[in-house]
């Protein structure tokens, strides 16, 4: 993940370079060789994902190309906080890493669960969290992903009556995921409690463009609305198709996602297939995206 980035691009190398020093382990050995094993454990998927994807930033702003507006996934409202010159890399680095370990150690292993929920309203998804959810054993929507797709979070017996609930009313599919926490719902509390003296610690500083925060789906730029908002995001929902139509009413018109993977291209396209958008992770995708803009 990213070898071939950092081997095109220095400016990509270099990244891997200040992650590898901000962190004090070499995360690009383990981006680029695994094992795999120890990339799925939150405390490294976390800053791997991290890197690769400013990584793929800065290739892209030495190649001209500038955003107007940023946004993140979850994880990703680090890498568009860095974009827009809110926060530095090395701190958000350290940052991402250290959320990683709290939200792994928030829940013990076993107790917490998510699952996607496709082909039901995002309306209808709320009843059945609302109907599986009992005082001790919660499940709440947690990530709000497009009108066809949301993730459930929650401890796992009600994630189980969540999914039972949701075929019975006419889901598509219902699916448990394999992840190792119950991310963006109450049962993360510990990880917020956490996660927030070190935000504080941190230097925000206004944002160069506007950034969609995540729990909220608002632009913000002020450097204490966006340190508030990442505290919030540890158990608050992620509102990504809010966020994607606010962007589409501010006139925005060109999507690139950056980093591995091309799940929020997808998730676009379910959102609003008249939007344009590309994903760049390498070489052949830059080049790809460039051949695009430039036409």
């Amino acid at each position: 993940m990213g070898r071939d980035l950092a081997s095109a691009f220095p400016v990509a190398r270099r990244t891997f370079e200040e992650a590898n020093d901000a962190l004090g382990f070499d995360l690009a050995d383990v981006c680029f060789h695994g094992p795999e094993e120890q990339l799925r454990l939150t405390e490294f998927t976390q800053p791997a994902i991290f890197t690769v994807s400013v990584a793929a930033l800065r290739v892209l702003a030495e190649a001209g190309v500038a955003a107007d507006y940023v946004a993140g996934h979850s994880l990703g409202e680090y890498s568009a906080n860095v974009a827009a010159g809110a926060i530095e890399f090395a701190a958000a680095a350290r940052t991402v890493r250290r959320r990683g370990q709290l939200m792994q150690q928030a829940v013990p292993a076993g107790r917490g669960a998510m699952a996607a929920i496709l082909g039901m309203e995002p309306e209808a998804v709320v009843a059945v969290c609302r109907d599986a959810s009992s005082e001790d054993a919660p499940v709440e929507p947690a990530n709000l992903n497009s009108p066809e797709q949301t993730v459930i979070s929650g401890a796992t017996a009600a994630i189980e009556r969540a999914i039972a609930l949701a075929k019975e009313r006419g889901a598509r599919r219902a699916v448990l995921l394999q992840v190792s926490a119950p991310f963006h719902c109450s049962l993360m509390q510990p990880a917020q409690d956490g996660l927030s003296p070190i935000l504080r610690e941190i230097s925000f500083s206004a944002a160069k463009v506007p950034v969609v925060v995540n729990v909220d789906a608002a632009l913000v730029t002020d450097g204490a609305g966006l340190r508030d908002a990442l505290v919030r995001q540890v158990t608050g929902p992620v509102r990504w198709t809010e966020s994607m139509q606010l962007l589409i009413a501010e006139g925005v018109t060109t999507f690139i996602e950056v980093g591995p993977g091309k799940v929020l291209s997808g998730l676009l396209r379910q959102i609003d297939r008249n939007q344009k958008c590309a994903q760049v992770e390498d070489p052949a995708s830059l080049e790809k995206l460039l051949a695009v803009l430039s036409a």
